[in-house]
């Protein structure tokens, strides 16, 4: 009876190994599936990518204050982070939940001590926010936004007549609403004075003024549903306020809407830059760095989060555009490798050492991607 318990305790202990040796065979494979595949992003010679900050569920818009804490909203989680690097190595040791249960908040702007954060139907201000992380004191701007959530989140942004800007996008695929959809808007930093800046633009989630001229930029998608290859997002120039940019009658520089026709695209501020089809294109920036090479200087960085509609998926990348020559590139990709994406680029944010963050809300990263010349 003995030695048959030993028996079989042996063979309990065989099958035991041989899960144990394959559990530790198939782990690196495991940890790497899971792991952010920054050996897949292909920069040009001279930028390598990193991990600024992990633990970041659904990390979207940026905001940095001067004390280096970067601040991030997240849409899905309705949660504000605050990231801290504690020690200065350019990777994030605390990540800090300053605000929960709020109502997508995407949208983020530090000014003068003030984090100002937009939900979809308000704007909130977190005064003095680096002295009171953990008790914000909470100023409400406005209430007076739409409550619509199909293109409901909002980016909000600081320009140069320190004026907000926000866009209301269309509460539709295609749909010919009435003000203040489909805009961009600007009311002064009380809320007050609130009026449309840009009409006819169908959802912008990403824009930035010219370093030299001041003229508004920025992405706008395109709409769904007219095929694979059409139309194309667009980045725009709004040089003056009170421009039309054609949605929903024309896409792009002159597709007529099947839907809405009834108007010419030449009547309407034609985009600088057609970009490719239903990328997403979200989050841009001038590059205003002294660390990248100086051809970049002033080029515009464009994050496209990437198709959800496409037969074969495109975004999931970076790109560049030069506004002089009209050119539109790839600067960085990889995020999407045999039509299976790993993560999603949303914001871009350029550092004081002219470095650049990149905000992933699918893996809750956000990436510094930096230069160094080997030559």
């Amino acid at each position: 009876m003995l030695k048959k318990i030993i028996k079989i305790n042996k063979f309990v202990l065989i099958i035991f190994l041989l899960f144990f040796i394959s559990g530790c065979l198939s782990l690196p494979s495991l940890v790497y599936k899971n792991k952010p595949k920054l050996d897949f992003i292909n920069l040009p010679s001279g930028f390598s990518i990193n991990i600024f900050a992990e633990n970041v569920p659904g990390a979207r818009s940026m905001a940095l204050s001067p004390q280096g804490i970067l601040f991030v909203g997240s849409r899905k989680n309705g949660q504000v982070y605050a990231l801290l690097d504690h020690n200065n190595d350019q990777r994030v040791e605390e990540v800090k939940i300053i605000a929960r249960g709020l109502n997508m908040p995407n949208g983020l702007v530090f000014n003068e001590g003030d984090l100002y954060v937009a939900e979809i139907d308000r704007i909130l201000k977190y005064d003095d926010i680096v002295n009171n992380l953990d008790n914000p004191l909470t100023t409400i701007i406005t209430t007076e936004l739409p409550k619509d959530t199909q293109h409901g989140w909002r980016y909000l942004a600081l320009g140069p007549d320190h004026n907000l800007y926000l866009q209301i996008g269309a509460p539709c695929n295609i749909c010919n609403p009435k003000n203040p959809y489909a805009s961009i808007i600007r009311m002064n930093k009380e809320g007050k004075n609130m009026e449309i800046y840009a009409s006819g633009v169908r959802n912008s989630v990403g824009f930035d003024w010219h370093p030299e001229t001041k003229e508004l930029w920025f992405t706008d998608n395109g709409r769904d549903w007219l095929g694979d290859d059409f139309p194309p997002d667009e980045l725009n120039k709004a040089s003056k306020r009170g421009l039309h940019f054609g949605f929903p009658y024309c896409h792009g520089s002159n597709i007529k809407d099947p839907e809405y026709n009834t108007r010419n695209c030449n009547e309407f501020t034609l985009p600088e830059v057609e970009l490719d089809s239903h990328v997403a294109a979200l989050g841009m920036k001038f590059y205003i760095g002294d660390m990248f090479p100086t051809n970049y200087k002033n080029k515009i960085f464009i994050a496209e989060h990437g198709s959800w509609n496409k037969k074969e998926k495109s975004g999931y990348r970076l790109t560049l555009v030069d506004t002089l020559k009209k050119t539109y590139e790839v600067f960085a990709d990889g995020w999407m490798k045999n039509e299976k994406d790993w993560g999603r680029p949303v914001d871009i944010l350029v550092m004081s050492d002219g470095s650049i963050l990149v905000s992933d809300d699918k893996a809750g990263l956000i990436y510094r991607i930096s230069y160094e010349n080997n030559e």
